[in-house]
């Protein structure tokens, strides 16, 4: 069964001006457990005092999902970590030969022999502790070494090793550079020597291929993506949770356990709090993935909604909507008046001709109309002219 990581209060704080208050973190990981998550990553504790005391009250609000503390490869940190009480801790170190000599100045043995100290030191600090081991920019690290840190690492007790696409290297359309073919050659090597642990890959968007190469992951037999709300993150963000569910829910052959009708609200939490609104046109969340506007597409839904609508918002606990302007025609007006209550005006075709001329040139303007509090006004102007020019 496919895992969802949920990176919002760790990764998505690392999106340049938000930052999510303690008690905003515990809401926003309530909802998060209440979609179905199943690991909520909070932060590394050792940034700041705050994500620190997030972690702590997080990791004891009795939620479903598990809690997970982020840290460099310390001791230090990882004590840290499991000092907020986490059970689960994501440990990263680079395996890459260009940052191992720019930043560490230190050759691949001595990163295993550190990657291999930390990870034996905190398996014993917690027997069902889950530990995950992540070569940052794994993607554009030679294989070889990714391959023998990662044998490394789980040998010293990690359960998982993430595939990190740290600068969103990765494409489905390449026949190398996919996470598709990384995902099953990292499985298969680790085979070779009797390791099986769960995979995890950490996509970023910097190509806007982040939701594509973790459904390629996906197809490769990856065990836990993760995700962000509204794919907050460094520069262009990770994989978007909602974008993900709504193309698992129709994918995964396991019952899922998903509640979206929960996402509505955690978008608008998070939208708050991170001071970014939610682009009108964002799949599944945004204002407009339900409605509709051109005449051509009003007049097919208003028979069956299914002619122009693959999702059905119902599962999101929402519904379709219409919008009017100058794309509006006939049918967009009548049903417009039935939704404010004035269907009786329908019969009278020249008035529903005049309101739509009116909507029109209002539209025109560059004007958005809202049905419920500026139709009213237009329909009892358009009767009032009609009346005089009788």
């Amino acid at each position: 069964m496919i895992q969802i990581l949920d990176s919002t209060l760790r990764e998505g704080e690392q999106t340049p001006g938000v930052y999510f208050s303690p008690a905003t973190k515990l809401a926003i990981a309530q909802f998060l457990d209440l979609v179905g998550v199943d690991i909520i990553e909070v932060g590394n504790p050792v940034v700041d005092r705050e994500i620190a005391l997030a972690i702590t009250q997080i990791a004891n609000a009795g939620l479903k999902a598990k809690i997970g503390a982020h840290c460099l490869c310390r001791i230090d940190d990882v004590n840290q970590a499991l000092d907020c009480g986490v059970n689960f801790l994501g440990i990263f170190f680079s395996v890459s030969q260009q940052r191992l000599q720019q930043d560490y100045n230190i050759g691949l043995e001595s990163a295993i022999e550190k990657i291999v100290e930390v990870i034996t030191y905190a398996r014993k600090q917690k027997d069902n502790l889950l530990i995950r081991y992540t070569p940052e920019d794994t993607v554009r690290s030679p294989l070889e070494n990714v391959i023998e840190a990662a044998i490394a690492a789980l040998k010293a007790g990690a359960n998982i090793i993430s595939i990190a696409d740290t600068t969103g290297y990765t494409t489905p359309f390449h026949p190398i550079r996919s996470l598709y073919n990384y995902v099953k050659t990292l499985k298969e090597e680790l085979a070779k020597q009797e390791l099986y642990p769960q995979i995890e890959v950490h996509c970023h968007n910097d190509r806007g291929l982040a939701l594509a190469n973790a459904l390629d992951a996906y197809r490769a037999g990856v065990n836990i993506i993760d995700v962000t709300v509204m794919g907050l993150g460094e520069r262009a963000g990770i994989v978007d949770l909602a974008e993900l569910l709504i193309n698992l829910i129709d994918t995964v052959e396991e019952k899922h356990c998903w509640e979206l009708s929960y996402l509505q609200e955690l978008y608008d939490l998070v939208s708050k709090h991170s001071h970014i609104s939610i682009f009108p046109h964002h799949p599944v969340i945004g204002k407009n993935a339900f409605t509709h506007y051109a005449g051509i597409h009003v007049n097919a839904v208003a028979k069956d909604e299914a002619l122009y609508q693959s999702l059905n918002p119902e599962i999101l606990g929402t519904k379709s909507s219409l919008a009017l302007g100058i794309q509006s025609g006939y049918t967009a007006i009548e049903l417009a008046l039935q939704q404010i209550g004035r269907s009786e005006l329908i019969k009278d075709k020249e008035l529903v001709a005049n309101i739509l001329f009116k909507i029109k040139e209002i539209a025109k303007r560059g004007t958005p109309i809202n049905i419920e509090k500026e139709l009213p006004a237009i329909v009892e102007s358009c009767a009032i002219t009609k009346m005089i020019t009788k």
